[in-house]
């Protein structure tokens, strides 16, 4: 049988469940998860081996309107993964509206790569919704195969799967057959830290802080990890540090625990949060921080 590989895109406006979808399709939480828009900042990739295959997933951030660098730059790794792409899984759910961020519906509807549309969340509506849903967005992008899916449910992901076998065009395989991600541990740990602060905090200070992983030595039973987190006013490093250092201490040991379980081993972590004014629009800053598109 010829070996087949590719890049499998997730493309989507934000909050529909790329992310979501992604782990589930790999196996493992490579993307980090929250209620809360522009969640996913980089382009992430999740590697699927066989014998037979390797499939190439790639999480991106959800699609928005930019209004600082650090946004382009996230939009850039949206128009990286239209680039590169063998298949699109173009992901929306069951109460979006169709018409938004239509230059990018248009520039699906131009594609000539495989498209699967994936209506997710569809154990939040009923048989009559959905198939009128399905009738729309046949109109809309008529070259596109749609699959109604619910990540959280695991329905239907079978069927996904199948479908990108199928489509999945023949060819070497770009990574090593035990690679799971391109992405570094630091990086990962990163991103848990700052789930938590996705989770733990409101208003703007989410969207304001950037983690740092300034240190990372392992040992046969212990990690030790120190930890920048890096926002934009003064103001927000008091809010993130909280009375006597409670809410601090709260995300670190979020952190942890969830790092000891991503990692398999004890951890001990220690955080620091330092003021990097204006980071979200100083290209070096962005570059330092992993922003290089």
């Amino acid at each position: 049988m010829p070996h087949k590989s590719g890049f499998v895109n997730i493309i989507g406006n934000p909050n529909v469940g790329k992310s979501t979808i992604m782990n589930q399709m790999v196996g493992e939480k490579l993307s980090i998860i929250t209620p809360k828009a522009q969640t996913t900042r980089h382009r992430i990739l999740g590697i699927v081996n066989s014998d037979d295959y390797q499939i190439v997933y790639s999480d991106t951030p959800g699609i928005l309107k930019t209004n600082y660098k650090l946004q382009e730059k996230m939009m850039r790794f949206v128009g990286s993964a239209f680039e590169d792409a063998d298949i699109i899984l173009y992901v929306t759910d069951v109460v979006e509206k169709m018409d938004k961020n239509q230059q990018y519906i248009d520039k699906l509807s131009q594609t000539n790569v495989p498209v699967l549309l994936l209506i997710n969340k569809i154990d939040l509506s009923n048989q009559e919704e959905l198939e009128n849903l399905v009738d729309i967005w046949k109109k809309i992008l008529p070259k596109a195969e749609i699959i109604p899916v619910s990540a959280t449910k695991n329905f239907n992901l079978d069927q996904v799967f199948k479908r990108i076998l199928e489509l999945l065009p023949e060819g070497p395989a770009y990574y090593p057959k035990d690679s799971l991600t391109d992405k570094t541990e630091r990086f990962f740990v990163s991103e848990i830290i700052r789930e938590k602060i996705l989770n733990n905090y409101r208003k703007e200070i989410p969207y304001s802080v950037e983690v740092e992983v300034e240190e990372f030595k392992e040992t046969e039973k212990l990690l030790r990890i120190r930890a920048t987190i890096n926002v934009i006013r003064p103001s927000q490093k008091g809010i993130i540090i909280g009375h006597k250092g409670q809410a601090l201490k709260k995300t670190g040991t979020e952190a942890r625990e969830d790092i000891e379980d991503f990692f398999g081993k004890k951890v001990f972590l220690e955080l620091f949060v330092k003021v990097s004014k204006d980071w979200r629009d100083k290209e070096k800053n962005l570059k330092d921080f992993g922003y290089n598109i």
